[in-house]
């Protein structure tokens, strides 16, 4: 943003720092005008025919400008992908480890890529590892919903599951 003498325009729409319209004035009667205020003379909208400026204290207005921006950065929600990782020969009580940990994942609002990596001769049982897949996401079916279907990649099968909006019911949340 352009201040008090960076800017370049002869003609420029004033705007008083109460908001309401002083008019079309030259530079030099914008900066006079600013000057007998204390205040600076700020661009607002360069690229408007003519320019808008504002007379306004422009520390203050950073200091605004930078507090809205950091407000607006705080209310974006950052979604991570995690990634959990399985073998098409995978034991039962691994799995289950392997669910409870994609589950806690999925209820914190992150997503979850289920990869399952094949090493050598495991690549004759394609079909092991796309039931395990299977498997994993029917388990989780009451909290997740399938983002991206399952996919082979080299030597890999993966999925994404995104958090789903239902919530599943326990013990605790039940009345009595």
């Amino acid at each position: 943003m352009r201040i008090n003498r960076e800017i370049r325009a002869d003609r420029l729409r004033v705007v008083s720092e109460s908001g309401e319209q002083v008019g079309l004035l030259t530079l030099r009667e914008a900066l006079s005008m600013a000057e007998a205020a204390g205040l600076d003379l700020v661009e607002i909208a360069p690229l408007a025919k003519p320019p808008v400026a504002k007379i306004i204290d422009y520390g203050k207005f950073r200091y605004h400008q930078q507090k809205k921006e950091k407000d607006n950065k705080k209310a974006q929600i950052q979604i991570k992908i995690k990634e959990v990782k399985l073998k098409p020969n995978i034991d039962t009580h691994d799995f289950d480890t392997k669910m409870k940990q994609a589950r806690e994942f999925l209820s914190k609002g992150n997503k979850v890529r289920v990869a399952i990596m094949f090493r050598g001769r495991e690549m004759l049982h394609i079909d092991l590892g796309e039931k395990v897949v299977r498997e994993f996401c029917q388990q989780l079916s009451d909290v997740s919903v399938i983002e991206a279907p399952s996919k082979m990649m080299g030597r890999t099968i993966a999925t994404v599951l995104a958090p789903s909006g239902k919530r599943p019911k326990s013990a605790a949340s039940e009345p009595i």
